[in-house]
């Protein structure tokens, strides 16, 4: 055998690198089919970027949505307002590097699908979500069905964010231009297998009652159920709550310690600052657990800044898209004010924003711990659905100055921002109006024409529907550049949670509920630190016979005692039929159906009793009702470790094995390992 040339061998050495070093660049690294709706629809199981650490810590994180702000939403607003290379004040700043103080940035897109159609066609990868269980999503870490609020694919609930951030000692808001009952701001105060629940009477003003066809019935406190969003918001009590829908609180009662009650009359007991007129919100001065904030600024959905545009058919539009070219654009539309708009009142998104903040700021567990905040524009979303362009891009604009607010206000070193959207949605910006759908000429500020087209209404006057393409996030602040890359939606949750050191793993969210206690005094128990669980389970017995006096309804997971997050839940068992505490001795057992932990009290002739732990909470191999175990996500560890960095990552390690290689080989070449024997 021939011994190798010192050029053959460095040629060698060089191919043997180059070939390692292009498996760097292989597109097919990462790619992967999508695991089945089964693995995808367990706590943590959508998550592309799953054992990607915090890359910050802060106190406070605020979430911006934008209901249906997909990229064409944004670039119309954007368009129409400030001209194609203008800016936003606030909304083009988050995620920009150098636009602000911050020094941590973060821009990607994020994957929206849900897995089922419906409650009744679930565990079904569905591209197309809905605005429930998208923000099931966000608020809890779990890929869900379509409807869903805050439940799984089983119908369990799947611990929030503003719970979570309670069970931390942090200060909570929730702030919406839509309905509070609506789906968006409802995934974090309430858990419902059906989005139209909105209160004891279903989705009415009080005056009559469909909550059989809104409600799934075993949800329905008279049925032994949790109770419908609105009776779950007092139960929640963040501390300041901002939006519309004060006609769904004129429902009243139907069960439980305040049967027979208006929902507003309930929330005044309960010691809620109950405010319905806008012109209030600026002499708001406080909010916290005590005497939280509960505003209601309209019956409905807050009226949007702009009055709504018209639509025409293709033929019209495009007569009227001529003549504008001969006129200098005057014949378009350009949108106009709405007198109605509460930003006329004192009270936009952006005051609304600003309020939170300062009350969440003040709030003792804010200036302590820090606070979660979540902001929505809802109605980009509401008039995309009715082809109002005018409508959404006021929304939009309402949206962005709320971020400039934000902007201004905190202080970004130990503050993240996050802005993205729940789902994309129907509008296009064409550079003409089309035959085939429905179309809005608009005169731009800058005089230019824009032609903003709808089609995808399922008949010739139907609502627009949703679309499935992935969306812009961003994010400044510390945690932020772990929305970097392509993420899910779920992993956004992940990112909020370890960014504020909240529990999110399913374990450590069953954990809360290890200091459980339940005290009885007077037939009233009094139950406590369940933390970790959204309902309880309970069954009284006499002690000598084992007779069961009484238990709740365990029939669905969404059957039982709703818990009053953060603070004491009662059970009052005074009426009880044979129940007599100064005749017999009892025992009160209540189960955390998420956690799985199990509390045992005995009480009556030795006592009010005190709390004895029978059960400990499960661990994440063995989840409770509602807490489904985790899983590592759809790239599995291997990608969850790369994250944003994965390719660096992998590029680094075959760089380091090619360069090993070849010192190995020119190693043996100069001790004559090569020479011929």
């Amino acid at each position: 055998m021939k011994q190798p040339s010192r050029h053959g061998i460095i040629a060698g050495l060089s191919a043997a690198l180059a070939g390692a070093l292009c498996l760097t660049a292989v597109p097919g690294a990462f790619a992967a089919d999508s695991p089945d709706v089964s693995a995808l629809s367990v706590h943590g199981g959508a998550q592309r970027i799953a054992n990607t650490p915090a890359t910050g810590k802060a106190k406070n994180v605020i979430l911006f949505i934008g209901d249906g702000m997909g990229d064409s939403e944004i670039t119309i607003a954007r368009d129409y307002l400030y001209g194609p290379g203008g800016s936003f004040e606030g909304l083009d700043k988050i995620g920009q590097p150098g636009a602000t103080s911050a020094k941590e940035t973060g821009t990607g897109q994020y994957t929206t699908y849900a897995t089922g159609d419906g409650s009744g066609r679930r565990n079904q990868v569905t591209a197309v979500t809905d605005s429930a269980a998208s923000g099931s999503g966000w608020a809890t870490g779990t890929k869900t069905y379509n409807n869903a609020v805050s439940v799984d694919n089983n119908f369990n609930p799947q611990m929030n964010l503003i719970e979570l951030a309670k069970a931390k000692g942090l200060a909570t808001g929730n702030v919406t231009t839509a309905e509070i009952q609506d789906a968006t701001p409802a995934v974090l105060e309430s858990h419902s297998t059906q989005r139209s629940c909105y209160g004891p009477q279903g989705k009415t003003d009080g005056s009559s009652d469909d909550s059989a066809k809104r409600c799934d019935v075993a949800q329905l406190k008279q049925n032994g159920g949790i109770g419908s969003i609105s009776e779950q918001l007092l139960d929640t009590r963040a501390d300041v709550t901002f939006g519309g829908g004060s006609k769904y609180f004129n429902q009243t009662a139907q069960a439980g310690e305040y049967q027979g009650m208006t929902l507003k009359d309930q929330a005044k007991a309960r010691g809620y600052q109950y405010v319905e007129d806008p012109a209030q919100l600026g002499s708001l001065s406080e909010a916290d657990q005590s005497s939280p904030v509960l505003g209601l600024f309209a019956v409905g959905n807050l009226p949007t800044q702009y009055n709504e545009s018209k639509t025409y058919d293709g033929k019209t539009a495009q007569e009227i898209a001529l003549k504008g070219q001969q006129d200098g654009n005057a014949s378009l539309q350009t949108c106009t004010a709405n007198p109605d708009w509460l930003g006329n009142k004192g009270a936009s998104l952006a005051d609304m924003t600003n309020k939170a903040i300062d009350l969440l700021s003040a709030n003792k567990n804010g200036k302590d711990n820090g606070y979660f905040l979540q902001v929505e524009g809802a109605s980009i979303d509401k008039q995309d659905h009715n082809a109002n362009a005018c409508g959404q891009i006021g929304e939009t604009d309402d949206l962005d100055k709320a971020i400039s607010a934000a902007l201004k206000k905190v202080d970004l070193s130990n503050t993240l921002i996050i802005v993205t959207a729940d789902h994309a949605h129907t509008s296009q910006l064409a550079s003409w109006p089309s035959m085939y759908a429905l179309n809005t000429p608009l005169r731009a500020k800058d005089g230019t024409a824009m032609y903003v087209m709808y089609g995808t209404a399922s008949s010739q006057n139907g609502s627009q529907s949703h679309t499935g393409t992935q969306l812009r996030i961003a994010a400044s602040g510390p945690g932020a550049s772990r929305v970097d890359g392509l993420t899910d939606q779920t992993d956004n949750f992940f990112t909020v949670a370890k960014t504020l050191g909240l529990a999110s793993s399913t374990e450590d969210i069953n954990a809360l509920s290890s200091g459980a206690k339940v005290f009885v005094k007077d037939g009233v128990a009094q139950v406590t630190g369940f933390n970790g669980d959204a309902v309880l389970g309970y069954q009284l017995q006499d002690t000598e016979t084992g007779a069961v006096l009484a238990a709740s309804n365990d029939d669905t997971p969404v059957s039982g005692v709703r818990v009053a997050t953060g603070a004491t839940t009662t059970i009052d068992f005074n009426g009880v039929k044979g129940f007599d505490p100064s005749g017999s001795t009892y025992t009160l057992t209540v189960t955390g159906k998420q956690s799985g932990a199990k509390i045992a009290t005995e009480f009556g002739l030795t006592g009010n009793g005190a709390s004895n732990v029978v059960v400990a909470p499960k661990t994440a191999a063995k989840a409770g009702l509602g807490g489904a175990t985790e899983n590592g996500g759809i790239a599995g560890a291997l990608v969850g470790a790369l994250g944003k960095t994965g390719a660096r990552i992998l590029g680094t390690v075959m760089v380091a094995l090619a360069l090993a290689v070849a010192g190995g080989l020119l190693a043996a070449w100069r001790r004559g390992l090569f020479a011929r024997k």
